[in-house]
């Protein structure tokens, strides 16, 4: 997906297919694995777990060209929701296999529980910064790694990569920059 200056978010609204297809490709990259998880924590085997983020994924597509951000309130909190509801959904139109069976009463998870903010953000920022290591060249990607994630100093990296210092710094502020344009609007 190009750089912009628009969030995810906002590009799964745009008019233009291409943007928007890529918008669509982009959030379902990030978000899949996530979704996944969460269904797998709500006790479902693996294939009902893939069939509920099938589910939800519908419902998004028809929910997210008209959602709207609220600073106040968290994306990841509305998209957790979104799932919990589509399960619950599903466990009321679970056929009874027994008549005689007394019904079972799985209290509901604590959406809070199910999953730290921290826990989120870490998995969000590791996965758009998988996504994104293919869309920049190794030195720049390399030198911003060993700046920020090994604590290098840049004058050390800039000689190891062949760069100048300053390099290393642009390099850095480069991927940093598209981190930031890529979890726009979706850490909260």
């Amino acid at each position: 997906m190009n750089t912009t200056h628009l969030s995810l978010l906002d590009n799964l609204r745009a008019e233009r297919q291409e943007v928007s297809k890529a918008a669509w490709a982009r959030f379902a990259d990030l978000y899949t694995p996530l979704l996944y998880s969460w269904a797998c924590r709500l006790g479902l085997q693996q294939n009902d777990a893939a069939d509920l983020v099938q589910d939800v994924f519908v419902i998004l597509v028809r929910k997210l060209p008209a959602f709207r951000h609220d600073g106040q309130r968290s994306f990841r909190g509305w998209l957790h929701t979104v799932l919990l509801n589509q399960w619950r959904d599903r466990r009321v139109r679970a056929p009874v296999l027994a008549l005689d069976a007394a019904p079972v009463q799985a209290a509901d998870p604590d959406p809070a529980e199910l999953l730290e903010e921290t826990e989120y953000r870490g998995y969000l920022v590791s996965r758009a910064l998988q996504l994104m290591q293919a869309d920049f060249q190794p030195a720049t990607w390399k030198a911003c790694w060993e700046t920020v994630v090994n604590g290098r100093p840049a004058a050390d990296v800039a000689a190891e990569l062949a760069m100048s210092p300053a390099a290393v710094y642009a390099a850095t502020s480069r991927v940093l920059r598209r981190l930031r344009q890529e979890l726009d609007g979706l850490l909260d």
